[in-house]
Formats: structure tokens, C-alpha cells, sequence
């Protein structure tokens, strides 16, 4: 960890100077170019990709999965600066959706403790018991830039197999946001927003250097966010994986009968893919169209975000489940998993309140999926034509359901984009949106960091305000 955070420093022209003698007319000079500096405005576009907070949370995870495969103890350890003063930590219990709770998941908090904690309790925001936030109250409040450290024990039950971030079925179990998730937007403060019974994500989270250590059942193969170091060696019938994710929003893991194949891409990048027994597409199949969505998206996209990506296949409910460096695959169709390598960049680094503004994620990982292979010019027009804003947020989409939600932000989302990049051109279109990725990596983006890159395109975003998912408020002039 910390060869890696003197790399991004390095990466981020910070340097460390040694003493020496300096003129008084040497100081003055370098104090009028420092405020010289200070007057001309960062350029809009960085030469190179922001680099993360270097004073993000600090999140350690210890999972332990028990014989019977559907229940998870675990405890987790935040270390929490916040950019504004607070006087309580808010952690979403994402398996407590209504939803997720239909199908038999739950998320209980057992235990929490810290040397500034009070006590700690739930909100409903409108989840199934016990709550859909549990709030942590502290003995004073923490200043900005001032640092709280909490652990929180809890227990996972994993339900039915379906197409959800949780489950068990023969042979094998998986938990996707299966802690108390940090709810934590920089600039603004907590995320309280209430759950909706709508099938998509509604979660806030900063970018967090999290490690991971997983106890399962010594026949079971671990896959899970992160960069893996090998399995311990068995003992009690049990081994231990322990995994390292210095920029990971939320974690993954699936633990089952996995046959495994590693690749490696040019640039670096280790991708495993997991397939159970009699799987629809071997390892080998998966693992590689993982990589040629790799290098798809990288052409168009830049580098990709993460060391590694883990992909567990698991039995077919019909989608996949995007999480920082791992995917949860529940289907062998292979436009699927282009959609999820495409929220690695949107989503996974370049962040967005999934509740406030769900198009930023799923209407950019549509157009990216589609980037390649984009459908027929009438098709496109028909999307494009729903009715409805794909700027609304999750609460509006409440009343309509899930189907209007997908129709409405990723397919006339991913639409509108391509017609915002029909409008003013390929080539121009790549780069605003290039820059819109460097910009704002590993932060938490609005439709204003999208309008600003776009101000020199007014077709563009003449194209996506007539969707509904830029006003003039977002737009500089």
C-alpha cells in the first residue's frame, strides 16, 4: 500500500524537497509565480487522470462464510476524514431493499465501537427490517480534515438464488455491498436517500483503499474485488483469501466450485474468470471476451481503471452486477459483460449518486457497450423518442417501475448519447467525453462536470437536454 500511494503522489507532481539555502530574491520569485499560479485556472482537461483523495477512508473487511454456504459473519474497520465537519457516520445496508429482503437477505449490525462512539441505531429510509441505515453518533463532532476510526460487527443472510447482489444456490454463495457501506458524498455530506422499489442501485459512496480477508470452506474457490494474493493453506477444514483494492466504491465476493483461467492484457491488467460445474461458456471463452472488452473500451475510454477484474460466472437469473474490479455475471450473454467492464469506468471510477443521478452510470455504460456494435439508426431513433427524462432520479422513476426506469435511462440514455455524438461529430464527441472521465476520477460526478466539458459542443448538449439529462444550470457560459 504504501509503494503504491508514493506512486500516485509521484503521479500527481507531488515532491518531497530537501533543505537548502534559498535568496531572499529567489523566495519572493517563487512566491510571485506561486500567486501567479494560484490566478490562472486549473485547465479544464488534465494531461493525465486525476488521482484519488489521498485522504479517502481507510476500510478493512474480515467475511467469514459458515458451512451451511447462507450466512456471513463479519466485522469491518473504518478509518473516516471527512472534507466537512460531522457528528455521526452513516452506513447503507444495501441487502435490507425491499427487494433483496423478499428474497430472504439481511444485514444486521451486531456491534459497534470506536473510541469517539456514543451508540448507534437504525433508520427505516424506507427498507425492510432492520433498517435501511444504521447511524453511528459520535461524542463530538470531527472537524474537517480530522480523522474517526469505528468497527462495526455484523451478519449477513444470504436468500434465495436470483438475480440479486446476494444468494446461495448448489454449491455456491456470493455477496455484493454485504457491509454497511459508507454513505459519505465529498462536498455535501451523508447520503440519506430512501430506498425505492425500483430494480436498480441507490447508493452514494466515496472511493475507499479497502483490504479484504475471506474464511470459506477449504473446497470452495474465492473471486472477489480486489487485487487476490493466494489462499492459505488449509486448516480446519477451512482456508483464508485475502485481497487489496486501494480505490474499490464497494466490494464483491463468490465463493464456490470454481474453475478458474487467468489472462493477462497488454497493458497489464489481470482478469480471472470463475465458472462453476457444466457452466453455458467455458473459462477460457469468458476470460477472453474480457479482454477484448478490455481493449474495446480502452481505445475509446483510456486506461483501464483497476489492476485486476475477477469474474465469478454464476447460474443464469438473467444480468450481471457491477462492483469496483469484479463482476458479478448471472448470464452468459456477452453484450452483458461489455455493459459491466463499461461501469468500471462509469461508476467505478468516475462515481455518481445512483439514487440522484442513475443515467451518469447506466446510460454511459449502455453507449459504451454499444460503441462497437451500435444499433440501427431507426432503432436508436425509437429509443430516443420515449417519452421521459433520463435526468430524473430513482423516487421518480418509484411510480412507473422497473421497466420504465431501463427503458427510459439506459435506453434513451444510451441513445442520447449517441446522438449527441452523431451531432457534433466522432471525434470530437471521444475526446470531451475522455476528458470527462479523467476529470473526474475516483470522485463522485454530476451532470454540471459533464456540462462543463461539453460547453464547447452546443449540439451535444442541445441533444441531451432534449433528453432530460442536462439543464441550463449545467452548462457553463
Amino acid at each position: 500500500m504504501t509503494s503504491w500511494r508514493r506512486a500516485v503522489l509521484a503521479a500527481a507532481g507531488v515532491v518531497l524537497l530537501s533543505s537548502g539555502c534559498t535568496s531572499f530574491a529567489d523566495t519572493v520569485a517563487d512566491r510571485r509565480t506561486a500567486d501567479a499560479a494560484a490566478e490562472t485556472p486549473a485547465p479544464l482537461c488534465p494531461a493525465d487522470r486525476a488521482a484519488p483523495d489521498p485522504d479517502r477512508p481507510v476500510i478493512g473487511l474480515d467475511f467469514r462464510l459458515e458451512d451451511d454456504l447462507r450466512t456471513v459473519t463479519g466485522t469491518q474497520s473504518v478509518a473516516f476524514t471527512p472534507d466537512r465537519p460531522t457528528g455521526e457516520l452513516v452506513f447503507r445496508l444495501l441487502p435490507n431493499t425491499p427487494e433483496s429482503a423478499a428474497e430472504g437477505n439481511r444485514l444486521v449490525v451486531d456491534d459497534v465501537r470506536g473510541r469517539d462512539v456514543v451508540s448507534g441505531g437504525y433508520e427505516s429510509a424506507g427498507a425492510a427490517d432492520p433498517g435501511g441505515l444504521y447511524v453511528v453518533v459520535l461524542d463530538d463532532e470531527v472537524a474537517a480534515g480530522e480523522s474517526t476510526e469505528v468497527e462495526l460487527d455484523f451478519t449477513i443472510s444470504l436468500g434465495t438464488a436470483a438475480f440479486d447482489r446476494l444468494g446461495t444456490d448448489a454449491g455456491v454463495s456470493w455477496w455484493g455491498s454485504g457491509a454497511p457501506l459508507l454513505a459519505w458524498e465529498p462536498g455535501i455530506g451523508w447520503a440519506r436517500d430512501p430506498f425505492v422499489d425500483v430494480s436498480g442501485e441507490t447508493a452514494t459512496s466515496p472511493v475507499a483503499d479497502v483490504t479484504l480477508r475471506v474464511s470459506a470452506p477449504e473446497a470452495l474457490t474465492v473471486l472477489m474485488t480486489g487485487d487476490q494474493d493466494p489462499p492459505s493453506t488449509a486448516s480446519g477444514g477451512r482456508r483464508t483469501w485475502t485481497s487489496a483494492e486501494p480505490v474499490a466504491r464497494d466490494v464483491s465476493v463468490a465463493a464456490g466450485n470454481f474453475t478458474t483461467t487467468e489472462r493477462t492484457t497488454p497493458g497489464g491488467v489481470r482478469v480471472t474468470a470463475g465458472v462453476l460445474p457444466d457452466p453455458d461458456v467455458p473459462a477460457d471463452q469468458l476470460a477472453d471476451w474480457t479482454l477484448q472488452a478490455i481493449a474495446d473500451l480502452e481505445r475509446r475510454l483510456g486506461p483501464f481503471p483497476y489492476r485486476t477484474l475477477t469474474v465469478p460466472l454464476l447460474p443464469d437469473y438473467g444480468g450481471g452486477i457491477e462492483y469496483p474490479s469484479s463482476i458479478l455475471m448471472a448470464t452468459s450473454t456477452r453484450f452483458v459483460l461489455v455493459h459491466e467492464v463499461a461501469h468500471m469506468w462509469f461508476y467505478g471510477m468516475v462515481g455518481n449518486s445512483q439514487f440522484r443521478d442513475p443515467w451518469l452510470d447506466e446510460a454511459f455504460a449502455t453507449y459504451a457497450e454499444e460503441t462497437t456494435d451500435p444499433p440501427p439508426a431507426d432503432r436508436l431513433a425509437e429509443r430516443l423518442g420515449r417519452a421521459g427524462d433520463v435526468g430524473d432520479s430513482m423516487a421518480d422513476f418509484a411510480d412507473d417501475g422497473s421497466s420504465v426506469y431501463r427503458a427510459v435511462v439506459y435506453g434513451k440514455g444510451g441513445a442520447a448519447l449517441h446522438a449527441a455524438r452523431d451531432a457534433v461529430g466522432r471525434e470530437a464527441f471521444d475526446a470531451a467525453v475522455r476528458c470527462y472521465v479523467d476529470a473526474n476520477a475516483w470522485t463522485i460526478a454530476t451532470p454540471a462536470d459533464l456540462g462543463a466539458v461539453l460547453a464547447d459542443l452546443p449540439d451535444a448538449v442541445a441533444v441531451l437536454a432534449g433528453a432530460g439529462m442536462l439543464d441550463t444550470d449545467d452548462v457553463p457560459r
